[in-house]
């Protein structure tokens, strides 16, 4: 995981009605799918922020790929990342 502070005048998060407008997604779409842990985003109390690098990997992996982004695809990887970290205590392999 980077620990890289954001280009200045970048935000590090984003709220989830301005990623959706960045991605051209209704904003419903967007809490949907974060509320099934099929996008990544942080919730702080009642409200998620979606991390920058989040976006900026979607935008790497579209343009190096030069098709479709498999987002589902991100997010298994993201899960099984989260349980291997669980199972072995953080330990990373």
């Amino acid at each position: 995981m980077s620990t890289a502070m954001p280009a200045a005048g970048k935000p590090a998060f984003y709220t989830v009605r301005e990623t959706a407008r960045i991605l051209r997604v209704d904003p419903a779409t967007l809490y949907r799918a974060i509320r099934e842990d099929a996008f990544p985003a942080v919730r702080v109390r009642t409200r998620y922020i979606v991390p920058a690098v989040a976006l900026d990997k979607l935008v790497d992996e579209a343009t190096e790929s030069g098709g479709c982004v498999d987002v589902a695809g991100m997010t298994a990887e993201r899960r099984t990342a989260r349980e291997m970290a669980r199972l072995t205590g953080g330990a990373s392999w």
